[in-house]
Parts: C-alpha cells; sequence; structure tokens
C-alpha cells in the first residue's frame, strides 16, 4: 500500500554570503501511513521546522518530492492544518472570529449557521466554551495555543502538521495540551507530522519518533517504533518499563549520534512500511486557504 504522506530525497538548500551554498536538509526520505502520529526530533538547528514547513507549502522544495495522498505538494493549502510554535493569532479578533477566519474559506458553501457550530465545536472540545468570544490579549498563553489547535482542526485538514506546538508553554500548560491533542486525535483520527525538542512528549503522542542528524546537511538517523496502545495514559506509560527502554534509546541518539550520518542501506523503517512560525508563514497559510 502506499504511504499516506511520501517525502522522497527532500533537500534544502539556502544561498549565503560566502556564496557557498548552505545545505539544511539532504536526502530525506520518510513514509507515514494514515492516522499515524510522527514526531520529528533533534537538536536544534538540524532543520525539523524545514522539513515542516516545506511539507506545509511554506518553504519551497530544492530537490526531491512530497506526495500527500497521491497528490504532489506544491505551495501551501487547506489540506494540511498547521499548528505554529507561537498561536499566530489576530488581535482584533476574538478567538472565535479567529477560528471563523479559516472556516469561512474552507466552508464558503455552507450557510453560516453550520460554520458557526463547527467553530463553537472546536473552541469547546479544546476548553475555550467560556473564552471564545475574548481578544488574544485576555487570553492566557496556553488558551491562545487551544485556539490555534482548535483551528487546525475545524479546518477539516487531510493532515496535522504541529511546529512545537507547546514549546513556548510551562510544564502544566503543556501536559495538559498534550492530552487536549490526543482527546482531539481520538475523535478526528487525522494524520500528523509534528517537531518537538522533548524526548517524553515524542514518546507519549507518537507511534514513530524519526530522529534526524545535526546539520549541515541533516537527514534521517533512525526511527523508533512506539508501540504503547491507544487511547494513551500517562500514567501507564510511567509505569511501563519498555518507556523507559525506549527513552534511554532515544537520549542516546541525542547525545551520541546525532552528528554521524547514516548509511543510506541503514534505515529501512523509512522505506518497508507494512500496509496499514512565524506570522509572515502564517499569513501565506491563510492565503493558501481561498479558493481558487
Amino acid at each position: 500500500m502506499k504511504p499516506f504522506l511520501d517525502i522522497s530525497q527532500l533537500g534544502k538548500v539556502y544561498p549565503s554570503p560566502s556564496g557557498a551554498p548552505a545545505v539544511i536538509v539532504e536526502n530525506f526520505d520518510l513514509k507515514i501511513r494514515q492516522v499515524d502520529v510522527i514526531t520529528l526530533i533533534g537538536h536544534s538547528g538540524c532543520g525539523k521546522s524545514t522539513v515542516l514547513s516545506m511539507v506545509a507549502g511554506l518553504t519551497d522544495v530544492t530537490s526531491g518530492g512530497i506526495i500527500l495522498s497521491n497528490r504532489e505538494v506544491v505551495g501551501a493549502g487547506p489540506d494540511r492544518g498547521v499548528v505554529f510554535q507561537a498561536p499566530c493569532l489576530l488581535p482584533w479578533f476574538t478567538a472565535f472570529e479567529n477560528v471563523m477566519l479559516g472556516i469561512d474559506q474552507v466552508y464558503y458553501t455552507a450557510d453560516r449557521e453550520e460554520r458557526r457550530q463547527i467553530a463553537e465545536y472546536y473552541l469547546t472540545v479544546v476548553g475555550l466554551a467560556d473564552a471564545m468570544h475574548q481578544k488574544p490579549g485576555e487570553l492566557s498563553q496556553g488558551m491562545r495555543q487551544r485556539c490555534g489547535i482548535a483551528r487546525a482542526f475545524a479546518l477539516s485538514p487531510k493532515m496535522l502538521l504541529l511546529d512545537e506546538p507547546f514549546g513556548m508553554l510551562d510544564s502544566l500548560t503543556r501536559y495538559e495540551l498534550q492530552e487536549v491533542l490526543l482527546d482531539l486525535w481520538q475523535k478526528d483520527q487525522k494524520t500528523a507530522l509534528m517537531v518537538t525538542h522533548d524526548v517524553d512528549e515524542a514518546l507519549f503522542l507518537s507511534d514513530r519518533v524519526v530522529m534526524m542528524t545535526n546539520g549541515p546537511a541533516a537527514t534521517v538517523g533512525e526511527i523508533l517504533d512506539v508501540t504503547f496502545p491507544r487511547p494513551r495514559s500517562r500514567k501507564q506509560l510511567l509505569e511501563d518499563p519498555a518507556y523507559y527502554r525506549l527513552r534511554e534509546q532515544l537520549i542516546g541518539f541525542l547525545e551520541e549520534r546525532s552528528h554521524h550520518r547514516p548509511v543510506r542501506a541503514a534505515i529501512p523503517a523509512a522505506d518497508n512500511l507494512p500496509p496499514p512560525s512565524t506570522p509572515p508563514r502564517f499569513h501565506r497559510f491563510l492565503r493558501a486557504l481561498a479558493p481558487a
């Protein structure tokens, strides 16, 4: 069976003042099954967010290609819902109006009441039922990120792309929003690709963890299968000895092996699958939601 998302020989090169091109990502291969949750992890500067941005269509691809649901990814579009590290909400709109902004573009054939119900449903699910008519300046950072998550799910995309969505939050809020994300995923079963620096977050949320080598010319180093059953409980994971073995394996890669580029044949998990944030980028994403 064909993968739902097929990233093949992906590369990104930027010009540099010295004249020598800066190779950020090189020969990045990854196959993702439908409804899988995959996390990219690696040291800062290894190109995780660059890969995610190319999948989102917000950054041009230098080499290789991306196929999502049998269609080549060319530019941004509403088939990919993006959650940025900073929520990127328009400050003069309420939380409800920020979510409606995308819904009005994607569900333009639905009547106003149907669109309102979609926005209210997702804002309620993420815990903003009593705050949906407040503006971002009246909301905490965690509440603003809840709004960003609601906005992404409300577009009913084929795939979710999450760029360190909890990186700016305190530990307690981060744990709460991880649970919110899992609850939403359990209801909607969206395929997801997420960037994180957090080993425990990767193990709690993922079906597979893709460990990237250090840059320049970063690529897939190792892929770790996370086989804990769903729905997951944090308490159950912390009581499972396998959790600590996987955690040690992840940390060991990041500490010892992330600077080694793998031999191409050494990453079969990426090739042989069993069947089954910045405000300017956000504005490009919004423009891509508009119907042709």
